[in-house]
Parts: structure tokens; sequence; C-alpha cells
């Protein structure tokens, strides 16, 4: 395995999707990186890991394996089929169910409502009047504590 690699995965023909750590990575972090993205070690084969449950989607589940230990920044090699980076991941067909034709139709409707649209101001706005000063001077009384404390 070449030294500058943390993870290899690939196809193995009686354990399916596998993968194994570099020995520059420690067995228990490799182990729990591996077993975070749904891959279980092979008993009697050290370092070697199967993915679980491989029947469902496992290239899938395996292509985002290796993207997701690359976006962490460890160094994956893998099999064209599984490397996301190499090769075309499958397509999977659109199915017709007219809601882009019905998201269409409503943003062309709202872009003909006048309901977000603003007003153009035809006057000008109100002027505020200061109130006219009092020809009087008020006068305010204010009460002297008697007993007790202020509050």
């Amino acid at each position: 395995m070449n030294p500058s690699l943390h993870f290899v995965f690939g196809t193995h023909p009686d354990h399916g999707f596998v993968a194994t750590a570099s020995l520059e990575l420690t067995p228990h972090l490799a182990d729990w990186f591996l077993t975070r993205v749904q891959f279980e070690p092979i008993p009697g084969d050290a370092g070697l890991y199967r993915l679980t449950d491989p029947g469902r989607d496992g290239r899938r589940r395996t292509r985002q394996a290796v993207n997701d230990l690359r976006r962490h920044g460890y160094t994956v090699h893998a099999d064209i089929a599984l490397d996301p980076a190499q090769s075309a991941g499958p397509s999977t067909p659109a199915l017709p169910n007219g809601l882009s034709e019905r998201r269409s139709r409503i943003a062309q409707a709202a872009g003909r409502s006048s309901q977000g649209r603003t007003v153009p101001i035809t006057s000008a706005p109100s002027v505020r009047t200061v109130p006219p000063v009092p020809d009087y001077t008020p006068t305010v009384r204010l009460r002297s504590p008697t007993t007790g404390l202020s509050r």
C-alpha cells in the first residue's frame, strides 16, 4: 500500500465492498472512521472491513464513504467504479410529476401580480405641525413629603 494513502476501497469476491486503512493510521482511529461510514470489521481478516448490508444500494453508499473521508482531508484510493472523482454516478431518471411545470406557472403568475408592487407616491407626504405655544404659563404644584421615608 502506498504510504501516502490513508484508506483503500475496492470489491472482494466473497465480502462485496471492502475497505482497509493504512498503517499510518492507528487501528482505533481507522476502526472509528470506517464504522462511521457503515463498514464493519471482517472476523479473521485483520484490518479488512466490509460494507454493512451491501445489497441495499452498496455502490452508492461506498462512493459516499469515499467522498466523506476525502472531505475530512484523508487520502483515499478507490476502484474506478467506486470513486466519485473518476466516474459518473449512477444516473437517476427524473420522474415527470408536473412539479416543475406547476412551479413555472406560479412564478409567472407572481410576476404579473400587483400585490407585491409598490404604489408610486403622487402627493407630497403630510407635514406634521407643531402645536402652538400657550399664552399662559402652566402652574405645577408639587407635594412635599410630610412624614415617612421618601420612596
